[in-house]
């Protein structure tokens, strides 16, 4: 069992993960990956949403960003960001919140609650894992 991002190098991983529309179609393709089920009422037919890579349910009109109901779910800062912190976490998880801070270049509270966040995420899960660099978040 190999936790989130252990396949990739530092360098592997910023290459792959070098802006919000990568950080998001990777996302919306690991949540959709079994086909898409509106939220709301079940149906299976959709269409693009107003922000990239959300999807719009053709029967009741809700729309569901890539982000909604995963470990991203309402994140103030960029998903990049988001994105080097569980990498940083899942592969050394004795990282101090100060080099985290300095690294993403975040408040050192902001990296606190992730950090805790995905933490409790690991706790609830078991671990956040990865199969074939598919991040398993919902």
């Amino acid at each position: 069992m190999n936790t989130i991002f252990s396949n990739f190098d530092i360098l592997e991983f910023e290459n792959y993960f070098c802006s919000e529309e990568r950080c998001l179609e990777y996302l919306s393709q690991l949540k959709w990956h079994n086909g898409y089920a509106c939220r709301r009422c079940g149906h299976a037919s959709f269409c693009k949403g107003k922000t990239p890579f959300s999807r719009r349910c053709n029967k009741c009109k809700s729309e569901e960003s890539a982000t909604a109901h995963t470990l991203f779910h309402k994140c103030k800062f960029p998903l990049m960001q988001a994105f080097r912190i569980i990498f940083h976490v899942c592969n050394s998880p004795d990282v101090s919140i100060h080099k985290l801070s300095e690294e993403i270049k975040l408040r050192q509270m902001t990296c606190w609650k992730f950090k805790k966040k995905i933490e409790e995420c690991k706790k609830k899960r078991g671990d956040i894992l990865l199969v074939d660099k598919q991040l398993i978040i919902h």
